[in-house]
C-alpha cells in the first residue's frame, strides 16, 4: 500500500505540473458545456437529484431531501463521511462507534443506530447507497470519497424504493460518471498536524463509444493526541487512499454499459477517552483529570491503526427500450476487510474500582489489595489496565437489482424493480490489559507486552444473509385537476434470511444448557422476517414555484443476533412508521428558496441491548466471571417520533449565497424490560424496567454558510463559511445509576455538551496559466476554525466518574487546484 501511496501522490505532481505546460504540449481545449443545474442565471441553481430512481428536480420532488454538491464538500474540506459528523445537515448525524473511525454510526431523524450495529448479524437502520449499490457494513463507511456529484440525504423511511434497513433514512451518494471529453482536476496540498493530500481526477476524450475516467486520491494526517508511548501510534490519526476507474461505453445510441471499479485502504487510530470528572471511589478521586481537550495522553499504551480494506467491481446497464420506457441493470460485488484495535479508554480504566471475581486485575503478577471501605480501593502493584480490544471483520456482499423506468403519457409515471442481495460475514474479537502499576502509588507504570496470538478469542461468529424485494412505485396526475395534483402510490415486500453461529465464547465453544446438561457446540442461527412497506404520496403544485406534499410511509430495520450474547437468540425487525407534511417554494425571481417539512410517526419493536455479567459452566456449576455479555432485545412499547426541518437559502446578489438550515428532531422510547437477572436478590427475579433515552440525537441543531465569489479582472475571489450547531445528545441510552431494587435513578446518563463549530475556506481562483487553458486555484482552508471544543459523547457512572471524547481540535492547511 505504501507504494499505491506513492504512485498516487507522484501521479498527483506530476498532472499539475503537465498543466503548467505551454499550449502546445495540450490537447485543444474543450469548452465547458451548460448543465442543467447553471440554467437559473442570476438565481439559485437547479439541483437534480435521483431519490425516485429517476432525474428530477429537487424542488419538484415530494420528499425531504438534503443536498450537498460536489462544491460544498470541497468548502468544507470534506475528505470522507466522518467529516460530516460536524453537522453539515442537521438532520443527520454521523458519528464512530464508540472510539473506533474504522465503523460509523448514520442515524438520520433520530432513527439509525440506537446502540451496537458493529456485528455481523445485525444492521442499521439507514441505507447508504453509491451509485445505486447499497453498503452493507458500517465499517468501511470511513474511506475516502472519489469525485462526488452529490451526497442526497433523504429523511424519513425509504422502505420502497430502496427497501431493508432504511427505516430512519438513506444516503443516496452519486459520483461523477465519465464525460466523454478530455478533463483533469488535480489537488495538492498540506496543514498542520502532518496533513497532505493529494488527489486527481481524469477524464480521457470518448473513443470507439467508450469514455473513461480515473480517480486517486491519498490524505493523511497524524494523530491529534500524543501518545507517551514512543513506539504506539498516537490518537486520532489517519490514512486514506484508493483508486476508482470507471468505463462508459456506448454500445448504440439507446444502450450503454458502464463497468466501475475501485479499491480503497482506510487505515485509522481510535480516537481518545478522557477523565472528565472524579467518580467516588478512591482510585476514580485520584484520577487525573483532563478537564479540556487533551494534546497529550495520560499514559502511554499500545496503540496500532485499525485498517479497512474494501475492493468493489459494479456493472449498470441502460436500455432505452422505447422513449418513454428505460430499462435497467445494477450489478455489484464487494470485499471488505476491516481490523478494529481500540485502546482508547487506559486514562478511564486505570481508575476502576477492583471487582470480587478479579481483585487483582492482571494476568499472574503479584498483587496487595487495601480497601477502605466498599467499593473503595487504592492502586497497588500489579493493578492492570489499559483494555485492548483486537476485532477483526471479514465480508463479502454480491447485488443484483432490475429497474425499469417509464411513462404512460403525461398522466402516469412508474417505476418497479427487484432486487437480490447476498452477503457473507465474520467477525472474532480479543480484549485484554495492556498496562499494570509498579507501585502503590500509581506513580509508575508498566506495558505487559502482550502478544495478540497468545490471547485467547472472546467471541466469534459468522452468517450469512439473504434478502430479496420486489417494489413498484407510481405517480397519477390527472388531466380533470388541470395537472397540479400527483398521486403516488408504492409498495415492496422483502423477505430477508439470516443463517449462522456463534462460533467461540471465551476462547471455547459456547455452552448450552439442553435437557437439564450443559452442551458445548456452536450456537446456531437460522431465522427469516418478510415485510410489506407501503407509501402514500399526495402532491399538490400551488403553483410552478410552491408544491406542497403529504406523505405516509414506512420502513424497517432487519432483525438478526447479537453475537455478544450467550444465546444467540434471533431479534425481530424494528419498524418506524411516519407522516410527513412539508413545502418546498422559490421566490425573489428564483433569488430565494425556502423548504420546510413537519414529522410524526411510531416508532416499534426498537431493539434495545442490556449487558450483564457472563456466567461460565466450571465442572457443572455456574460461575460468574467479568466478562460482560450483551443480550438483545425488542422493547415491547412504542416509541414517538416527531420533528420539524427548515431550509432557506438565499442569492441576494450576485455571486453572494446564504444558506440556513434548522432540525427539532424528538424521539421518546418508553421504559423497557432488562432480561438479567439482579444478583443478592434471591438470584433470579422477573426482569424490570428501567428509562431509555435516544442516543446520538440532538433536539436542536442548525447550520448555516456564506459563500461569496467576485470577479477581480483575471482572476476569481472566493469566500466560504459555515457555522454548525448542536444541543448535545446522549451516548448512552440507559441511567448507571438506576436501581432496578427500588426503580430509583441515583446517578442519571450525563448528555453531551451543545457545539458550534465553524469552517472556512479561502480561495483566489481561475488564475490562467499560459495558454494551456488550464486554470489554477490556491486555497486555504480550516475545519473548526475557532478551535471550539466540547465533550460530544459522554459516559458516566458514580463510582468511577464523568469520561467522554472531544469534538476534533482544529485544522488548517492550504491547497493547489489545477483543472482543463
Amino acid at each position: 500500500m505504501q507504494l499505491q501511496s506513492r504512485w498516487l501522490a507522484t501521479l498527483s505532481l506530476a498532472m499539475f505540473a503537465y498543466a503548467c505546460l505551454p499550449a502546445a504540449a495540450h490537447a485543444q481545449e474543450v469548452p465547458n458545456l451548460l448543465t442543467a443545474e447553471d440554467t437559473n442565471g442570476g438565481g439559485l441553481s437547479e439541483i437534480i437529484v435521483t431519490a425516485q430512481k429517476r432525474r428530477e428536480n429537487l424542488q419538484e420532488t415530494p420528499i425531504s431531501i438534503s443536498v450537498l454538491r460536489s462544491d460544498d464538500l470541497t468548502n468544507r474540506h470534506v475528505q470522507s463521511l466522518t467529516d460530516l459528523g460536524d453537522g453539515a445537515i442537521p438532520s443527520l448525524r454521523v458519528a464512530p462507534f464508540f472510539s473506533r473511525p474504522g465503523a460509523l454510526i448514520v442515524n438520520v431523524r433520530g432513527v439509525g443506530v440506537l446502540s451496537d450495529s458493529n456485528q455481523p448479524a445485525r444492521d442499521q437502520g439507514v441505507g447508504v447507497y453509491i451509485d445505486g449499490v447499497y453498503m452493507g457494513r458500517p465499517q468501511g463507511l470511513g474511506a475516502a470519497l472519489y469525485d462526488i456529484e452529490n451526497i442526497e440525504v433523504l429523511k424519513g423511511p425509504q422502505g420502497t424504493l430502496f427497501g431493508r434497513n432504511t427505516e430512519g433514512g438513506a444516503l443516496n451518494i452519486v459520483t461523477k460518471r465519465p464525460s466523454g471529453e478530455f478533463k483533469m482536476n488535480t489537488t495538492v496540498g498540506a496543514g498542520n498536524f502532518g496533513s497532505y493530500k493529494a488527489e486527481t481526477h481524469i477524464d480521457l476524450p470518448e473513443f470507439s463509444g467508450f469514455s473513461i475516467k480515473l480517480d486517486g486520491i491519498v490524505t493523511h494526517r497524524d494523530g491529534l493526541v500524543k501518545n507517551p508511548l514512543k513506539s504506539a501510534e498516537d490518537f486520532n490519526g489517519f490514512d486514506k487512499r484508493g483508486v476508482h476507474g470507471e468505463i462508459l461505453w456506448k454500445v448504440a445510441p439507446d444502450f450503454t454499459v458502464d463497468l466501475a471499479a475501485d479499491t480503497s485502504y482506510d487505515a485509522a487510530t481510535t480516537l481518545y477517552q478522557q477523565q472528565i470528572l472524579p467518580g467516588t471511589n478512591k482510585l476514580a478521586a485520584a484520577a487525573v483529570l483532563q478537564p479540556k481537550r487533551a494534546k497529550t495522553a495520560v499514559f502511554g499504551v499500545p496503540e496500532q491503526p485499525s485498517v479497512g480494506k474494501s475492493t468493489g467491481v459494479r456493472l449498470n446497464l441502460e436500455w432505452r427500450a422505447a422513449p418513454s420506457l428505460m430499462l435497467k441493470s445494477i450489478t455489484a460485488y464487494r470485499h471488505l476487510t476491516q481490523s478494529q484495535f481500540d485502546n482508547a479508554s487506559a486514562a478511564t480504566s486505570a481508575q476502576q474500582p477492583l471487582t470480587a471475581a478479579n481483585p487483582t486485575g492482571v494476568f499472574n503478577l503479584p498483587s496487595t489489595v487495601t480497601t477502605a471501605g466498599t467499593g473503595f480501593v487504592t492502586r497497588y502493584p500489579g493493578f492492570a489496565f489499559g483494555r485492548y480490544s483486537l476485532a477483526y471483520f471479514k465480508q463479502d456482499q454480491w447485488s443484483q437489482e432490475l429497474q425499469a423506468i417509464g411513462d404512460l403519457g403525461d398522466q402516469l409515471k412508474y417505476a418497479v424493480g427487484a432486487l437480490y442481495y447476498v452477503e457473507k460475514v465474520n467477525d472474532n474479537a480479543q480484549a485484554f490489559n495492556t498496562n499494570y502499576f509498579l507501585d502503590a502509588a500509581g506513580s509508575t507504570y508498566g506495558a505487559l507486552n502482550i502478544d495478540p496470538a497468545t490471547r485467547n478469542i472472546d467471541r466469534a461468529s459468522h452468517v450469512k444473509t439473504t434478502s430479496i424485494g420486489v417494489y413498484g412505485q407510481a405517480t397519477y396526475t390527472p388531466a380533470f385537476a388541470n395537472d397540479i395534483l400527483h398521486l403516488t402510490g408504492g409498495l415492496r415486500w422483502t423477505r430477508d434470511k439470516k443463517v449462522g453461529s456463534l462460533d467461540i465464547v471465551n476462547n471455547a465453544l459456547p455452552i448450552l444448557p439442553i435437557n437439564g446438561a450443559n452442551v458445548q457446540a456452536p450456537i446456531g442461527l437460522n431465522a427469516h422476517w418478510s415485510r410489506v412497506d407501503p407509501m402514500v404520496n399526495l402532491a399538490v403544485d400551488a403553483s410552478p414555484d410552491v408544491h406542497l406534499y403529504g406523505k405516509w410511509s414506512t420502513g424497517y430495520k432487519s432483525g438478526g443476533a447479537n453475537s455478544r450474547a450467550t444465546d444467540y437468540k434471533p431479534f425481530n425487525p424494528e419498524t418506524v412508521s411516519m407522516f410527513e407534511i412539508g413545502a418546498k417554494t422559490e421566490f425573489w425571481n428564483h433569488r430565494a428558496r425556502f423548504n420546510i417539512a413537519a414529522y410524526t410517526g411510531t416508532y416499534k419493536n426498537i431493539q434495545l441491548d442490556f449487558s450483564g455479567l457472563y456466567e461460565d459452566v466450571v465442572n457443572g456449576i455456574r460461575v460468574t466471571t467479568t466478562r460482560t455479555t450483551t443480550n438483545t432485545v425488542n422493547d415491547t412499547g412504542k416509541g414517538k417520533l416527531k420533528g420539524v426541518e427548515a431550509e432557506l437559502t438565499l442569492a441576494p446578489a450576485d455571486g453572494l449565497t446564504l444558506t440556513a438550515s434548522y432540525a427539532y428532531n424528538s424521539v421518546k422510547i418508553p421504559n423497557a424490560l432488562n432480561p438479567f437477572p439482579i444478583t443478592g436478590n434471591n438470584g433470579r427475579p422477573s426482569p424490570f424496567a428501567v428509562p431509555i433515552y435516544q442516543v446520538y440525537t440532538p433536539a436542536h441543531s442548525a447550520s448555516g454558510s456564506i459563500d461569496y465569489e467576485v470577479p477581480l479582472n483575471t482572476v476569481t475571489l472566493r469566500f466560504h463559511l459555515d457555522g454548525n450547531y448542536d444541543s448535545g445528545f446522549y451516548g448512552n441510552y440507559t441511567d448507571p445509576g438506576f436501581n432496578a431494587l427500588t426503580g430509583v435513578v441515583t446517578y442519571k446518563q450525563p448528555k453531551g455538551d451543545a457545539g458550534l463549530v465553524f469552517n472556512g475556506r479561502l480561495a483566489v481562483a481561475d488564475i490562467a496559466m499560459g495558454q494551456s487553458g488550464a486554470k489554477l486555484t490556491i486555497s486555504a482552508w480550516a475545519r473548526n476554525l475557532f478551535n471550539e471544543q466540547h465533550v460530544f459523547l459522554k459516559s458516566a457512572a458514580a463510582t468511577s466518574g464523568v469520561a467522554g471524547f472531544f469534538n476534533d481540535a482544529r485544522t488548517f492547511g492550504g491547497e493547489l487546484n489545477v483543472r482543463f
